[in-house]
């Protein structure tokens, strides 16, 4: 007998593929992610022993005290489990899992793209061409800054931050960091560690943000911590938008404080501030930091994974919890 999965989310073609072949399974099909209260009602009506979702389900107290009892297991295809109340989880016995690891790489790609797209006016410049060009531009209109050889800042050295550490090597940009705690030398690779967020600051000519959202780092790049950057910094963000209090982002890209920003998460997604949109100095994506093909099944084929190992009796590969 296959064990009964509700997919609560659109997904890869390959990650319903493998759903379909390894489980008996309730796929959902609708023009977006399943809600919570589509959520439960698939589960009890298929009788699932497990759900496979995303960070579009808020699996709250509330939520996880809706489920049947048959659920027995949830994965999310994700890093980030901010949207689960894993204490609740925990209390019910419910083990929830995520994907840790597969999407470094990609996400890191993100982040440098949006660096150099904000450092470069690339959003700018494509908007000139797609309005048809025509004038010629003059030596010193619509410059840019230099990102080869300068100082980066990385808020959160995980291995997200790790990954675009690599990368920012790659442009000959000094490494700095601050992290909760510090990494032994061997994978700092000679960056230099700052135990205080506000030491580093303003020594940093770009600030690329990938710590984990939640209480503790709410708001931690706040009007204070922007006034601390360079003027003319730029600011990376694909991360969480709760890390940065975005009326004190948007003053400072406003003001020129900031030279520019690339922003991937925003505080209220998918209904994200709009002020943003209208400024020339943000390049802008809808939290897409893992969105490749290739990365995307690997999340969901180890989200699966998870949940394979746990329905069997095994422990689960990626706990949020353990007893």
């Amino acid at each position: 007998m296959k064990h009964r999965l509700l997919l609560a989310c659109l997904t890869t073609p390959g990650v319903v593929a493998r759903v379909r072949g390894d489980f008996d399974a309730m796929v959902h099909e609708g023009p977006s992610d399943m809600t919570v209260p589509e959520m439960l009602a698939a589960a009890t009506a298929h009788r699932a022993d497990a759900i496979l979702f995303t960070n579009t389900l808020p699996l709250d107290a509330a939520a996880v005290a809706g489920l049947p009892a048959n659920v027995r297991a949830g994965a999310t295809i994700s890093v980030g489990y901010d949207h689960i109340d894993v204490a609740a989880a925990k209390a019910r016995g419910l083990m929830v899992t995520n994907t840790p690891g597969v999407l470094d790489e990609c996400t890191a790609d993100h982040a440098m793209m949006l660096m150099l797209a904000a450092a470069r006016r690339g959003a700018e410049y494509d908007r000139i061409m797609r309005q048809g060009w025509r004038r010629r531009i003059g030596q010193g209109e619509l410059l840019g800054v230099r990102v080869t050889g300068k100082r980066v800042g990385i808020l959160g050295m995980g291995r997200i931050g790790q990954a675009f550490a690599r990368r920012a090597r790659g442009f000959d940009m000094t490494v700095l960091y601050h992290s909760r705690t510090r990494l032994p030398p061997g994978l700092e690779q000679g960056a230099t560690y700052y135990a205080g967020l506000h030491d580093m600051l303003p020594h940093c000519d770009f600030l690329s943000i990938h710590a984990p959202g939640g209480a503790a780092t709410d708001k931690i790049v706040d009007a204070r911590a922007l006034a601390l950057l360079p003027d003319g910094a730029v600011l990376v963000n694909v991360a969480r938008g709760s890390l940065v209090d975005e009326d004190a982002l948007f003053a400072a890209l406003r003001s020129g404080k900031l030279f520019a920003a690339g922003l991937d998460v925003f505080r209220t997604e998918p209904d994200y501030d709009m002020r943003f949109a209208a400024l020339d100095n943000v390049v802008l994506s809808p939290h897409m930091g893992s969105a490749s093909m290739e990365t995307r099944d690997a999340m969901g084929f180890r989200a699966l994974d998870n949940l394979t190992e746990v329905l069997s009796g095994g422990p689960a590969i990626d706990p949020l919890w353990t007893h």
